[in-house]
């Protein structure tokens, strides 16, 4: 038998798991001194596969896209008229062309649609494009020359659009930059961060149902070794009762006591919260539960309320610019009034600051 030295012990190498955070700078996206300068989003692929597979950012997307439209547009008649009579692939209407809008601009940074107009430049219908597929060309001035839908398909071309052409939502441009910011940027980390804490929890919760065992088996010998390890494993996969001689081996489960570990529920209800305040969404939007007063509530709804009157005065001045049509959404339904009422009724009510942010 090896002698069991205290100079055989062996040191590891520490990696870079223990570095201080830091940020790392950025350039923005901008043009440059060519004739032409070509944008294309190359992440939209993966911002997609993030909001059809992850709820928590499904919720939050189509939660702004449904309070931006609210209850539909206001119009004078004859943009009504206009407006009603698009059509988008054939079963669209223009409340739900925007909806869809929203939601891919929030997701994948912009969102276009095809303006289709008659011989007479009458409005007919608007067409939603791909954005995973679009293509923006600017100018040497940083002035979009064009657009081009690249067709799937090895070997495939291109369709080419004139600036006028396509109705252009661009979420968040900053600076001078080619394109607009995707919502999915922000939320990956938290996102992740709770998907992992999930899975650790799902382990926690299973080897809690089914434990592990060490043993400790008074022999060297391969042979034993191996079938005592093939009846343990298959006794424990049924739970039947185990029978040996005395000192043949000892066992111990392999536990760790419910309180001495942290808390991972508490930690995937913190991302949980968080996601909802990167995202700018009170939880309550969504039908989650957020530990508000009733009082804070109502304070973080207002909030909720400017983020969204911004988002459709964004909606209502590109329609204005670039359809040429004048329209008005509707918030879907407003407590200003009631809280007015309250406050007047019952005094300034005491609000906890932290209670009420929103994002």
């Amino acid at each position: 038998m090896a002698e069991n030295r205290i100079d055989s012990t062996s040191i590891g190498i520490l990696t870079s798991d223990n570095t201080e955070y830091s940020v790392d700078t950025q350039q923005q996206d901008s043009t440059t001194q060519s004739k032409e300068t070509e944008y294309t989003n190359s992440d939209f692929n993966k911002q997609w596969g993030y909001y059809l597979d992850i709820t928590d950012i499904q919720e939050v997307i189509d939660a702004k896209a449904e309070w931006t439209i609210g209850k539909g547009f206001k119009a004078d008649p004859m943009t009504k008229f206009i407006l009603d009579g698009i059509k988008g692939y054939g079963k669209d209407t223009f409340n739900t062309i925007l909806e869809n809008m929203i939601v891919m601009n929030e997701v994948g940074e912009d969102a276009y649609a095809e303006i289709i107009r008659d011989k007479k430049d009458n409005l007919i219908n608007l067409k939603v494009l791909n954005t995973g597929r679009m293509k923006i060309v600017f100018d040497q001035k940083g002035i979009i020359k064009r657009y081009e839908l690249m067709e799937s398909g090895k070997g495939k071309g291109s369709i080419k659009f004139k600036p006028e052409e396509i109705f252009h939502l661009s979420r968040n441009r900053r600076g001078d930059e080619m394109h607009g910011r995707s919502m999915i940027d922000v939320l990956v980390t938290l996102i992740e961060a709770k998907q992992q804490a999930i899975v650790d929890q799902v382990k926690v919760n299973h080897r809690f149902v089914s434990p592990q065992f060490k043993h400790k088996m008074k022999t060297d010998d391969p042979t034993e070794i191996a079938a005592y390890k093939a009846k343990m494993d298959a006794t424990t996969g049924t739970g039947e009762n185990i029978y040996e001689p005395m000192d043949v081996a000892e066992a111990e489960v392999i536990a760790i006591a419910p309180n001495s570990t942290l808390n991972q529920m508490a930690w995937i209800n913190y991302l949980d919260a968080a996601i909802y305040r990167a995202a700018g969404v009170p939880q309550f939007i969504a039908g989650g539960a957020t530990g508000f007063t009733n009082a804070s509530e109502k304070v973080a709804y207002l909030a909720w309320q400017q983020r969204i009157e911004k988002k459709q005065l964004f909606i209502e001045e590109q329609v204005g610019a670039q359809l040429g049509l004048k329209i008005e959404l509707e918030f879907p339904a407003s407590i200003e009034n009631d809280l007015l009422t309250d406050n007047r009724k019952d005094g300034p009510e005491n609000i906890d600051p932290s209670e009420t942010t929103v994002g």
